[in-house]
């Protein structure tokens, strides 16, 4: 992880916050930044890869340590909805 990394830390919630949360940050993060988003909920394994690609921003990493999960995403451009 870079100390420029915006980093989220969503552990204890559960579906659906974490991917809402997720696409809120997205939705504000600027071009070329990356987002590591840090959660506990199963379901994110899923529905965080899809919503990356929902917003047009790409999945650098998806790790499982233990009960947490940890997705590394990169926003190259904006998403055309903003």
């Amino acid at each position: 992880m870079d100390e420029t990394d915006i980093v989220l830390d969503l552990s204890g919630l559960k579906c659906p916050l974490p991917v809402l949360r997720t696409r809120k940050a997205l939705r504000r993060l600027a071009a070329g930044r990356i987002l590591v988003v840090t959660c506990t909920d199963p379901l994110a394994m899923i529905d965080i890869p899809n919503l990356v690609r929902e917003e047009g921003a790409r999945l650098d990493a998806a790790e499982r340590h233990g009960d947490r999960l940890r997705f590394r995403i990169a926003l190259s451009a904006k998403p055309p909805h903003s």
